[in-house]
């Protein structure tokens, strides 16, 4: 069992995804991300799996063929474009499985994550072009809505070609623009 081990690298996860919220004033979400990580559904199986240099719903997907610890984690928290699959309606009329157009504070949190994951899992690996590479190789696969796809892919994009400041700099701009729309 890899209890100290995995909390170590849960620890420093949420320290660095609350120091990147708190950079784009998302104070709540920056002290409540990952929370779920800590529930015994979640912890008992990333302890069970763990492996130090992937997420454990890696090894427990393969060996298992499910991962119940994801399903329970993205089905909580709403930084996951996972947790907004639904059942989308077609103008014509019927269904089909698809992503709904996320919130603006929530795909932030998601960039902050994406960052911090990217951070532990590679450690001094790592560059500005680690998110958005990791993105890139995952989205012909993602059920995500168009909207959120463009917006988190222009982020990671800012965040690859110029930099944290520059990106961190344009969210929060974009992030203020969007509370002052919905007032």
């Amino acid at each position: 069992m890899h209890v100290w081990a995995h909390l170590r690298t849960v620890g420093r996860h949420r320290r660095l995804v609350r120091r990147y919220c708190f950079r784009l004033g998302l104070y709540a979400q920056g002290l409540t991300h990952d929370l779920t990580k800590y529930s015994p559904t979640e912890l008992l199986r990333s302890v069970r799996y763990y492996q130090g240099y992937r997420s454990p719903n890696d090894q427990e997907r393969l060996e298992n063929g499910v991962s119940l610890s994801w399903l329970h984690h993205k089905g909580r928290n709403r930084h996951h474009f996972e947790y907004w699959i639904d059942y989308c309606l077609k103008p014509e009329g019927g269904v089909y499985m698809g992503g709904c157009k996320m919130p603006m504070k929530y795909v932030a949190e998601m960039f902050c994550d994406r960052i911090a994951a990217c951070r532990v899992y590679q450690g001094n690996a790592y560059t500005d072009a680690s998110p958005y590479d990791y993105y890139q190789h995952s989205k012909d696969h993602i059920l995500i809505h168009p909207d959120t796809d463009a917006l988190i892919d222009r982020w990671l994009l800012l965040l690859k070609e110029q930099g944290e400041d520059a990106a961190f700099a344009q969210i929060r701009s974009e992030l203020r623009q969007n509370r002052r729309q919905k007032r």
